[in-house]
């Protein structure tokens, strides 16, 4: 057998590699960019926000989804934990990503970049938040719609 077709399972098509280099072409341009600055700062916010979502926040929500699981059994109805989780995890994530600006500690630099005020920002994550919320409760409505047509599923327990 030729070394190259010995190889290709582990390194995959040529595609696959070109592609692979691309991106970490590309994410070394961006790494260049964001350290040309600030490169101590940059850093420190890196080990900074690794430690806080390690130590501080990751401990947090698993605690949380596991009082929503907890509930859910209690109550016998565990398969609605989703119908939780999915919203908390999205509106987790803006929240997480657009924070500086929903909690207002970045205002005067925002207008100055942007052009625009950040003042909308806290009622337009509450406003996704309970979107996400809402259609989450409306599925769920749905689905017990339709149980109750046609009875309930056989559990698997």
């Amino acid at each position: 057998m030729d070394p190259v077709a010995r190889l290709r399972p582990a390194i995959g098509s040529p595609f696959q590699i070109v592609l692979l280099a691309c991106s970490f072409a590309l994410a070394g341009y961006a790494g260049v960019r964001l350290l040309a600055g600030d490169w101590f700062g940059v850093a420190l916010w890196f080990v900074g926000a690794a430690l806080l979502h390690d130590l501080v926040l990751l401990p947090l929500y698993a605690v949380l989804d596991r009082a929503v699981v907890r509930g859910f059994d209690v109550a016998g109805r565990r398969t609605w934990t989703g119908y939780v989780r999915v919203p908390a995890a999205f509106s987790g994530l803006l929240l997480l990503v657009w924070f500086p600006l929903i909690s207002g500690r970045v205002d005067r630099r925002y207008r100055s970049a942007a052009g625009l005020s950040a003042d909308g920002f806290p009622a337009r994550w509450l406003l996704i938040t309970a979107v996400l919320f809402g259609v989450s409760a409306l599925l769920l409505a749905l689905r017990l719609r339709r149980e109750t047509k046609r009875g309930p599923r056989p559990s698997s327990e």
